[in-house]
């Protein structure tokens, strides 16, 4: 669960929405405020949310139960005592609950909160969470949510996953843990989730598919505050949204900015994905980490400035592992599972200024029942029970193929890949696009060992790159991180990739 950058250097035995723009706006990495992009960018539109986020009505709507804020737990109370498809309207001012770590707000099937003006909800560093319990098809607008101390893997708003919720037009900020849960059918609309301390959003159900995911339009930046891969290296933990098994998301026109750690990030049996129209820039880590997960579209969005921080600092340790900017780790398309496309496309998008491009990679030693899979106690969705991946049958068919997440059926095609150096003040290692394993040795039952993953990933699981577009010094690295080409040899025979791409070495356009 979570993936583990190191893997070649383990030890063998172990909605404001999309406002116009007449430039593309851009971040410097560490600084929220957007700043003047450089001369490499394409104009775009960005969610710009957390500067000017719009007000809620000034007056409660016609029914609504209102809020008062000089009364310390008002709207727990209020919503306890009404019936469900209550609407509440939170008056100007702060609002407070009782001052116990586990109150909160526990609404009712069909509630619905709405903030006036100025309305906030704090948690005063004291109330572990503001909204949570089961029931369905809740409605937050409008409302500014800070100040909560959610642990770790936990979150703020929606605590307990429930479904059908739609929280939109609001500010959810400054808390520990994550600021958002997830469930089944939520829309997540036109929010500023900024500053929290883990996630900006955790989609993540226990016990329960978690289907028909919409993240729309909102602004994410700034969140891992407490640095929880310093904290506990190897969490797989941090960045600014994490999807667990969510079958079926549409995340499209966000603002994904100035995380520490990587931007997105699906982890572990994640299907069915459209991510489009978004901004991820100026994140310490990846922009898009797609891990042992299947079947997504990857497009039209714009990349940028990612990966400066966290590619750097492995380069400076010397790794030849090409840490990317998109990195797609035991992912691909499965045609046996249901989903929009039977395939990984990457295709209409414009990475710019990135540290390196995209990395196709599987770890030989990582499938079900194995030591080595860090996503412990999963398996593939192809074999529901992990402990069917043993000697003698996963040594044929068909758990030989279904107990690995594989990387295959990639198509990565009419991108735009542009890279100046002495923008990212690299001179090495920030150059890469990579299709690669490592050779399996662990453990010793494995059937995978030996070369036989890092050929296939490479030249038999019908990953492709064709018709692109580079502009700078791009190198391509295939097979182990030992085998580094030029545009030529990546073209011709037996790699025959990029056909129909265009290349020019010097930075620029």
């Amino acid at each position: 669960m979570g993936i583990m950058w190191r893997h070649w250097a383990l030890p063998a035995a172990l909605l404001t929405l999309a406002l116009p723009a007449a430039t593309g706006c851009t971040s410097t990495p560490g600084d929220p405020a957007a700043q003047p992009t450089d001369r490499l960018s394409t104009s775009t539109s960005v969610a710009r949310v957390c500067a000017k986020p719009p007000a809620g009505p000034a007056r409660a709507p016609a029914g609504a139960v209102e809020v008062d804020p000089a009364t310390a737990g008002d709207l727990a109370t209020k919503t306890k005592s009404s019936p469900a498809h209550t609407t509440f309207w939170l008056g100007p001012g702060t609002h407070r609950l009782a001052p116990d770590r586990y109150a909160q707000v526990v609404p009712k099937d069909g509630d619905t909160y709405i903030g006036a003006p100025g309305a906030v909800l704090d948690g005063r560093g004291t109330n572990q969470y503001a909204f949570g319990g089961t029931a369905q098809d809740v409605t937050l607008r409008y409302l500014t949510v800070q100040g909560f101390t959610a642990p770790q893997n936990e979150g703020v708003v929606n605590h307990d996953s429930a479904d059908g919720w739609v929280v939109e037009h609001s500010a959810i900020q400054h808390n520990s843990g994550a600021a958002l849960m997830a469930g089944a059918r939520q829309q997540v609309r036109a929010n500023c989730l900024r500053g929290n301390g883990q996630y900006g959003l955790n989609a993540y159900k226990d016990g329960a598919p978690l289907t028909g995911l919409v993240i729309e339009g909102n602004e994410i930046v700034g969140n891992n505050t407490d640095d929880w891969e310093r904290r506990k290296p190897g969490c797989g933990c941090t960045g600014g949204a994490k999807f667990w098994a969510v079958n079926g998301a549409d995340v499209r026109g966000n603002w994904v900015h100035d995380n520490r750690g990587p931007g997105l990030w699906a982890d572990t049996n994640n299907n069915d994905f459209r991510i489009e129209n978004n901004v991820l820039e100026a994140n310490d880590g990846a922009a898009l980490i797609y891990e042992t997960s299947y079947n997504a579209v990857i497009r039209d969005n714009t990349i940028r400035r990612n990966n400066w921080v966290e590619g750097r600092k492995y380069a400076d340790r010397g790794d030849s592992f090409p840490y990317p900017t998109i990195y797609l780790s035991e992912s691909g398309g499965e045609p046996r599972i249901k989903a929009r496309t039977n395939k990984i496309e990457i295709y209409r998008n414009v990475l710019e200024n990135n540290w390196s491009g995209i990395t196709l990679w599987e770890n030989a030693d990582r499938f079900c029942n194995s030591p080595a899979n860090t996503s412990s106690g999963d398996c593939t969705l192809l074999v529901p029970h992990a402990d069917r991946c043993a000697r003698p049958a996963i040594t044929s068919a068909p758990l030989y193929t279904d107990c690995r997440w594989k990387t295959q059926r990639v198509d990565i095609h009419d991108n735009r890949f542009l890279l100046d150096t002495s923008v990212v003040d690299c001179t090495a290692k920030c150059d890469r696009m990579a299709v690669l394993a490592n050779y399996g040795t662990y453990p010793d039952w494995s059937p995978y060992q030996g070369e036989r993953v890092a050929d296939s990933i490479t030249l038999k699981q019908q990953n492709r790159w064709h018709d692109n577009t580079y502009i700078g010094p791009w190198k391509f690295t295939v097979h182990d991180p030992s085998r580094v080409l030029d545009f030529v040899q990546w073209q011709s025979t037996p790699y025959q990739q990029d056909l129909g791409s265009t290349f020019t070495p010097a930075a620029g356009g």
